[in-house]
């Protein structure tokens, strides 16, 4: 028998007509080939977060919840446009990926004015916002992995410098390596960098959103 969370999730997804989780990386994936990189198409992806989601549950209940989802699932789709495609990425994060003509400036410009018309209110008529963030394939990154952790830093940003805001994926100060990890887990470190192919930094960073997902972070 599903429980309460699985059977809430099931509302809202079959509202927008969309799968949670479903798509996303496997279309992103898809896109991120040498032909597209050579070809110059952009491809850009968003992606979305409800502020302070959490407390709409536990404070109004489930059903609010889902409303407030539904709700901002639909306005995005509006944004997506014939370029765009709309996603559920996980609970209250969703996702845009746009492939065409449109430059990151022009993405950007779009997301402002999506942020800006967003107008969904609470029971007690305090309005909900969204923070958003941007990355550019094959600018900001080539994998995956590391493309969609650059978008959701940009979102990070977004939140932890006021919320309700739009950000773009910006080039990160990296910091060396320390003494924090043990010769023996460098050494297989290392050995996982030239068996996949990519970078050190990449994987280490990989690690640590992964780690910091875990803990709610």
């Amino acid at each position: 028998m599903p429980n309460k969370k699985t059977q809430h999730h099931s509302k809202v997804d079959e509202a927008l007509n969309i799968t949670e989780g479903k798509g996303f990386e496997e279309d992103l994936q898809a896109l991120l080939t040498a032909e597209n990189a050579e070809a110059g198409d952009n491809i850009i992806i968003v992606l979305v977060d409800l502020d302070e989601f959490m407390r709409v549950n536990t404070d109004f209940g489930f059903d609010e919840g889902d409303r407030v989802l539904i709700e901002t699932g639909k306005h995005l789709m509006k944004y997506a446009g014939e370029q765009g495609t709309f996603y559920r990425v996980s609970g209250d994060e969703f996702g845009l990926i746009f492939k065409g003509e449109m430059e990151k400036e022009d993405i950007f410009l779009l997301m402002e004015d999506m942020r800006k018309s967003y107008n969904v209110k609470l029971p007690n008529g305090e309005a909900m916002t969204i923070s958003i963030g941007i990355a550019t394939a094959f600018e900001n990154a080539s994998r995956y992995q590391e493309l969609f952790r650059m978008a959701e830093s940009a979102m990070f940003r977004a939140k932890y410098s006021g919320r309700n805001k739009v950000a773009l994926a910006k080039e990160e100060k990296m910091l060396p390596k320390t003494s924090h990890y043990t010769q023996d887990q460098l050494k297989r470190l290392n050995i996982l960098s030239q068996r996949e192919g990519v970078g050190e930094a990449i994987l280490l960073r990989e690690a640590m959103d992964m780690l910091l997902k875990k803990y709610d972070v």
